[in-house]
């Protein structure tokens, strides 16, 4: 038993000796001009542009297989950064895209939501938290306005609201919910 625990170790030490030595050795960079393009891009994962990311609308830019102007989160500030940083002249959105409008975020209405978890799932930036069969709420600092997680709500408790302009600090007033409570004033 002894010969088996110390035979075991071994062989995992050494495999991990080798797999440290080939992610050092064999280390993928990334290329630097995809990495410049995805910063500029506004991180939404909307999928509007038809990729399923930014990072991958990035890549298909810096490859040359996708244009610069199909980013309606992003606008026309977006599209004259990224026509900057690569040396081309800017064009006006796609509108086959979509169109740029002013940064929102959503809102769930507790009272309302039934805890189905279909929006958790369709989150890509993880915003939304929550547990089957109760409510869930988002985190308005995470959410990126991509409202992929209305359609597949069931009972429509997901509203769309201005964003928080960081750095005006304006607060934008939620709608308000009927108090369930009696008696608690």
């Amino acid at each position: 038993m002894l010969t088996a625990i110390i035979a075991l170790t071994v062989l995992a030490l050494a495999f991990g000796l080798l797999l440290g030595f080939a992610a050092v050795r064999y280390k993928v960079k990334s290329n630097p001009v995809v990495d410049q393009i995805d910063a500029l891009l506004p991180q939404t994962q909307c999928g509007q542009c038809t990729y399923p990311g930014c990072r991958p609308y990035a890549e298909a830019i810096a490859k040359g297989e996708a244009d610069i102007n199909q980013c309606p989160p992003g606008g026309e500030a977006t599209i004259i950064a990224l026509a900057d940083l690569l040396g081309v002249d800017p064009k006006p959105l796609n509108e086959e895209h979509g169109e740029h409008a002013e940064k929102t975020i959503v809102y769930i209405d507790e009272n309302v939501c039934i805890g189905c978890t279909l929006c958790i799932q369709a989150c890509p930036v993880d915003a939304i938290l929550g547990a089957p069969k109760l409510m869930h709420t988002v985190i308005a600092s995470e959410c990126t306005g991509c409202d992929l997680c209305i359609p597949p709500c069931p009972v429509d408790c997901i509203h769309i609201i201005p964003a928080v302009d960081e750095e005006e600090k304006e607060t934008v007033p939620l709608p308000q919910a009927p108090l369930l409570l009696k008696g608690i004033e």
